[in-house]
């Protein structure tokens, strides 16, 4: 038994509790396997996987923001909403007043900006709950997408398409593949060996021990390389004209850098210990008002992203766009491991949250499955995999979403060098305080 304690540590990156914040990906690797076999080897095509980068990219960009907002303890409920109504904003703009389309983006993001300060104001500076304010956006701005459309389809230009519809384009020599795509794939290759390289030297710099075994490197290596050579030559070698999604790569970087905002700066750690003990965040001198509020303003631009990406895809603008977006949104955060009370949660493990029910609902649609069933069998699954997960953690048992936020609980409450306490245990502190 100690063998194989040792065989995980060394495997997955020096602990136990690490080994364990694999399982929600052992989980979409077994969808993805079993939808696979039903399906005949359709859903890993190349086709569809560019199909599902494509349709579902909005989706998680929308998962990167609700992170943020449930894991400082808050809902928003408006951002399908949001996004609708910063598509028909971009789309009127750019159609019928002659607006470049560079600029039509840059007003897309002002507009979800403001949104979310103006929202924001509401939770962090009056104090009403972020469910009723974003509850009221959601009417105020799905009717304010109507109005200015009303209720039509409005077109948007070619130009403007390629943020949701481009590829990256033909280069170099001919190749059978599309080059771009197989240089993006050495890339996070080199990436991957290079952040394998580092985790070894800083382990034995700083914790004057000596890293895994170099096979345990290699396999590890191996596994994840073999992972990305396969993607890639998927996303290279379809059908011509295709590649990478222009829309992939904005959820990449939004992706790398919102993990490297939450897990190494002290904004990122201040939204977690709001979220843990709001309290005791703001004994520890964590500014609480202009933590929510910037959260709820982040959450405005990046459903405003969600939307124009949606709308290019769609190559236009119209007043049914947006619907149910926020439930899939906090489906994902919820199935990637954040906390109903706040406090827990990763992007990446949001992310994945996002891809098991993407893949699960492209699989469903794949096996002919109906619309009626498909909500259904999603519901459910949301269901179990959340209760499952409560019920292991009740009875000391393996949890796969615990096991996803575990490695930041040691963080969380370290926005500052004196640690969080327990509300009750902050009150009083206060009071003997000010007793003196």
């Amino acid at each position: 038994m100690s063998r194989w304690k040792d065989l995980q540590k060394n495997l997955f990156g020096g602990t136990t509790s690490n080994a364990r914040q694999f399982g929600m990906i052992f989980t979409l690797v077994a969808i993805i396997a079993f939808f696979q076999f039903r399906t005949g080897g359709l859903t890993l095509t190349s086709g569809n996987l560019i199909a599902l980068t494509q349709q579902y990219a909005y989706i998680s960009i929308l998962s990167i923001g609700m992170l943020m907002v449930i894991v400082a303890g808050h809902i928003d409920l408006s951002v399908g909403s949001v996004a609708a109504f910063t598509g028909i904003v971009v789309a009127k703009a750019i159609t019928e007043h002659g607006v470049p389309w560079p600029a039509g983006i840059v007003l897309g993001l002002v507009v979800g900006a403001l949104i979310g300060a103006w929202q924001g104001f509401w939770v962090a500076y009056i104090g009403v709950p972020a469910f009723i304010v974003t509850l009221a956006g959601m009417l105020l701005f799905r009717g304010g997408n109507q109005y200015i459309g009303n209720a039509d389809t409005v077109p948007v230009p070619e130009g403007f398409r390629v943020i949701g519809a481009g590829y990256l384009p033909e280069a170099g020599p001919e190749t059978g593949y599309n080059n771009l795509t197989l240089l993006l794939g050495l890339l996070l290759c080199l990436a991957v060996i290079w952040r394998e390289w580092r985790s070894r030297r800083v382990r034995q710099q700083m914790e004057g021990a000596e890293p895994a075994p170099l096979w345990v490197s290699g396999l590890r290596l191996a596994v994840l390389i073999g992972v990305i050579v396969f993607a890639t030559f998927r996303f290279a070698g379809g059908r011509l004209g295709t590649s990478f999604p222009v829309s992939g790569i904005i959820l990449a970087v939004l992706v790398i850098a919102y993990s490297f905002y939450t897990r190494n700066t002290a904004g990122g750690r201040h939204i977690y210990a709001v979220g843990g003990n709001a309290r005791a965040a703001e004994l520890s001198g964590v500014k609480l008002r202009r933590v929510n509020f910037l959260v709820m303003t982040n959450m405005g631009v990046l459903a405003a992203v969600a939307g124009m990406i949606f709308v290019a895809r769609s190559t236009a603008s119209g007043p049914q766009d947006g619907l149910n977006w926020e439930l899939d949104a906090i489906a994902a955060v919820f199935i990637g491991g954040a906390a109903v009370s706040g406090g827990l949660g990763t992007v990446s493990g949001s992310i994945v949250g996002g891809l098991v029910m993407a893949v699960l609902k492209n699989g469903l649609q794949l096996t002919g499955v109906g619309s009626d069933m498909d909500q259904i069998i999603r519901g459910l699954f949301l269901l179990a995999a959340v209760a499952l997960d409560v019920y292991n953690k009740r009875q000391g048992r393996f949890s796969i979403i615990g096991s996803l936020t575990r490695p930041f609980r040691g963080s969380v409450a370290a926005p500052t060098a004196e640690p969080a306490v327990p509300s009750s245990e902050s009150e009083k502190a206060s009071t003997s305080s000010s007793g003196r």
